[in-house]
């Protein structure tokens, strides 16, 4: 009959055997959150590869902005790729910016206003009141949160207007987009570059003679604070991503193009940038 010393001794080999058997290692998780806006899109599918062709199990969210901001402030998500600044999300900066950290600048030539197809002869927006009815009194928006429809809501007083802000969504307004432009219809939306749209489509962005709009914007990707700190090589990797002109266009392009094959479309790109995209990676 076994002792109880040597029963004890099989026990604990075999916890060494079947701890030795689990799989290997573990890959680390990462979410990312996202909002329906083209270029976050676009750079969020990016990214999720890249991170998981470097071993992570990366979950994607997608929410308002307002859920969005609330989430990386209480660590529900942990990165979020399309923070605009210093006017677009200023207020929600504002309100979670204490709890949140800054990784990297992702590009730095982002705008934001009213635009319209190049047919329509209107040029600023101090002149929209003219064609009033030819716009059929509407501004075509997206999400309600977004800070470009609480400028629109701004510009829409201070210019006196008088126009009706439809909320909807960013898939929803360059639909509304495609259809008028299809019929040669006049139409205004609450646009920004960078945009595929403005690769399909010839179109021009209103001025903006009061600034309500801001200049160019820069878009960062951001955390929960001290994500740094629990994960350094993600966040430099994250940090390290920054995209040009030529880059974000290509990439917002060919992701509208993808339809349900997202991972194929960023995998293409990926190669064709393959010196690009291996700068961004750190050395482990």
């Amino acid at each position: 009959m076994m002792n109880k010393t040597g029963l004890i001794g099989i026990l604990l080999s075999l916890m060494v055997l079947l701890a030795s058997c689990g799989g290997g290692k573990k890959s680390k998780e990462i979410s990312i959150a996202y909002v329906n806006w083209a270029e976050g899109i676009a750079v969020t599918n990016l990214t999720k590869v890249i991170l998981e062709d470097q071993g992570y199990d990366v979950k994607l969210l997608n929410a308002d902005l307002a859920p969005v901001f609330t989430s990386l402030s209480r660590k529900k998500a942990d990165v979020f790729m399309d923070a605009w600044m210093p006017v677009t999300m200023a207020d929600y900066f504002n309100q979670y910016g204490d709890n949140l950290e800054y990784l990297g600048e992702v590009y730095d030539n982002a705008r934001i206003g009213l635009v319209v197809p190049d047919y329509v002869t209107v040029n600023s927006i101090k002149d929209m009141t003219k064609d009033k009815a030819r716009f059929s009194g509407e501004i075509v928006g997206i999400d309600a949160g977004a800070g470009i429809m609480k400028a629109t809501d701004q510009a829409i007083k201070e210019y006196g207007i008088g126009y009706k802000l439809l909320t909807s969504s960013g898939p929803a307004m360059t639909a509304s987009l495609k259809k008028a432009i299809d019929k040669k219809k006049w139409i205004v939306v609450t646009g920004w570059t960078p945009h595929w749209m403005f690769d399909r489509f010839k179109l021009h962005m209103l001025e903006d003679p009061k600034k309500i709009y801001g200049e160019a914007e820069k878009i960062y990707s951001i955390a929960w604070k001290g994500f740094t700190k629990k994960d350094p090589f993600a966040a430099e990797l994250i940090r390290n991503i920054h995209l040009n002109d030529e880059e974000i266009s290509s990439l917002m392009t060919a992701m509208e193009e993808a339809q349900n094959d997202e991972s194929a479309i960023i995998r293409a790109w990926i190669n064709e940038h393959s010196k690009l995209v291996n700068s961004w990676i750190p050395e482990r």
